[in-house]
């Protein structure tokens, strides 16, 4: 495809402002961004639409079309919906480089333009693939034609006799073709993209699993690469870009091929926009609330609000539901960088949050998460159980509904099949952190579940590990003091009482740090703790009245008792 044919169609709303003479570059494909310096994502021959965010001043324009044309993209097109006209500092810039210069009328979304490229860019490449394209396309339109994600894969199985699956960053499939991918592939899958994504390497990224080989394509969040950033920093995105797993090696693959499926990745990306678009209401509704609670506002006011919020985020429900709170960060290890971790942890806690039985890009339709620049909140509304009578139908409203226990939401269960994945994303300089409350029953209990969730996540913070959880039911023992205890006290106070003991057991393996945890796990019962250790009951004395004799301490007392089980912990 030519620049020049873009021009021949009037639906594509572009008008030429610079480098005619340059209008037979071939067109490879098109690539829509507001990063300042977007090379790491130019291959060269690309068609780049802008925005213009990047834009502060004047100056700005030299540098951002220098890397373009050092790059060797193919044109330059600029949307006027946020500055209206193109400025003439980038029409000068795109001259004195030779890069061709589009306008693109504001009735005109840069989606339009993606589809008519790769379409275009795919028939002439593929030959006698365009049609699938062209139907791929077609497919991923709004209405009642329009099929998703899973049409345009069981297309691509029919067409092309590959088998794909569009995974989210936890390996969570999202759309597929044929037979799912069994869960534990799809995170390994995910894990090895993220890895790959991390050392910043260009996709597709090859994977073997269980004997077959994949090729992991990745799928940009475009709405996400609009945003103003002048970083280009591959952290802020790697937590919530899509990926496609294709079962097969594309190292093997000619180069039209590889075009048609980066042109898929492309209109799979559309529909990732478009679930972004259908959120952005629930995002609203929580961030509103979650103001409400966090400014004290009365609890009536927050009442209401919910009640606005809960027929959007549970469609049909008759009652108002019982409320969680979850509150994540994510955080990398500091290096100059200022990354605002908050909408990583948003895409996060919106993929976390699904029911892992459930697959399709709307699955998250109950859910709603706000966001700052250092945490993401969100509001998860419960549904309990209508009691019904014996006939099955419904129970008379009065009857009380019984409490949300299999409903509720817990932290290590949350993270249990997402954590190695994310783990690979997080890598050796980055953090995820979750605390969650407990159920709350009404607007007055918000303003206590958030608290206790953000105190949850603290709790976590100070446990070791890439990615930890804490839940309500642990800040109500020990362990919410345990993790507070700066490192040197800790180190000092399980020395003083375990040392003698991890030394004599050393010299004499006496296994008395055994028979001590046994000993308290026990509750002090003689008997029952000589059954588990398999021990005479004289046996265990000796061994009890050596602990004592090492560590001074009396272990018929509480609070020698106590000591030892807090240096346990620690320890």
């Amino acid at each position: 495809m030519r620049l020049r044919a873009l021009l021949d169609t009037e639906a594509m709303g572009l008008r030429l402002l610079g480098g005619e003479d340059e209008l037979d570059r071939p067109v490879r494909g098109v690539m829509t961004t507001d990063l300042r310096d977007p090379s790491r994502y130019l291959s060269g021959g690309e068609l780049v639409l802008t925005g213009l965010a990047w834009r502060r001043d004047d100056t700005d324009s030299e540098p951002f079309v220098r890397i373009l044309a050092n790059a060797g993209v193919a044109g330059l097109a600029a949307g006027e919906a946020e500055l209206g006209a193109v400025p003439d500092d980038l029409v000068e810039a795109c001259l004195r480089h030779r890069l061709p210069l589009f306008a693109v009328d504001e009735t005109v979304a840069f989606a339009t333009i993606t589809e008519h490229v790769v379409r275009q860019v795919s028939g002439e490449r593929a030959g006698d693939l365009a049609a699938v394209v062209d139907r791929h396309r077609r497919l991923m339109t709004s209405g009642p034609a329009g099929g998703g994600p899973d049409v345009v894969l069981d297309l691509l199985t029919s067409d092309l006799d590959l088998h794909a699956w569009v995974l989210s960053p936890t390996g969570r499939q999202i759309a597929g073709a044929g037979e799912p991918l069994p869960p534990q592939v799809g995170a390994e899958l995910a894990g090895r993209h993220l890895a790959a994504t991390r050392t910043g390497r260009p996709g597709p990224h090859r994977a073997e699993v269980d004997g077959t080989a994949y090729s992991l394509f990745p799928v940009r969040d475009t709405a996400r690469s609009t945003l103003p950033a002048p970083s280009r920093d591959v952290r802020e995105t790697v937590l919530s870009d899509w990926l496609l797993a294709v079962a097969a090696d594309a190292g093997e693959w000619p180069a039209a091929r590889l075009d048609l499926l980066q042109g898929v990745t492309q209109l799979i990306a559309v529909e990732r926009d478009r679930r972004d678009a259908a959120r952005s209401v629930r995002r609203r509704l929580a961030q509103e609330v979650l103001e409400l609670v966090q400014a004290g506002a009365p609890p009536a006011e927050i009442a209401a609000r919910l009640r606005v919020a809960a027929p959007v985020l549970l469609p049909g429900l008759g009652t108002a539901p019982h409320w969680q709170v979850v509150v994540a960060r994510v955080e990398w290890a500091a290096d100059g960088t200022h990354l605002s971790g908050g909408r990583a942890a948003q895409a996060l806690l919106e993929e976390i949050l699904v029911d892992p039985a459930v697959t399709g890009p709307d699955s998250v339709d109950r859910i709603a998460v706000a966001h700052t620049d250092d945490e993401a909140i969100a509001l998860v509304p419960l549904t309990a159980l209508a009691p019904r009578g014996s006939d099955g139908a419904d129970a008379p409203e009065e009857a009380d509904a019984p409490e949300p226990r299999d409903a509720a939401l817990h932290a290590d269960a949350l993270l249990s099949a997402v954590r190695a994945p994310l783990a690979a994303g997080l890598a050796d300089d980055g953090r995820l952190t979750l605390g969650v409350s407990a159920a709350v029953h009404s607007a007055e209990g918000l303003r206590g579940a958030l608290e206790e969730a953000r105190h949850a996540r603290r709790v976590a913070a100070a446990r070791p590990g890439p990615v930890c959880a804490a839940g309500h039911h642990e800040l109500a023992s020990h362990v919410l003091l345990l993790p507070f205890v700066p490192d040197d006290v800790r180190r000092a106070f399980t020395a003083r009482l375990l040392d003698p003991l991890r030394d004599y057991d050393r010299r004499h393996r006496a296994e008395l740090i055994e028979t001590l945890e046994a000993f308290l796990d026990c509750d002090g019962s003689w008997t029952r703790c000589a059954a588990r250790l398999h021990l005479h009951v004289n046996t265990l004395r000796y061994r009890v009245g050596r602990i004592e004799q090492l560590t001074g301490r009396d272990l018929s007392r509480l609070e020698d008792k106590l000591d030892f089980f807090l240096a346990l912990r620690m320890s």
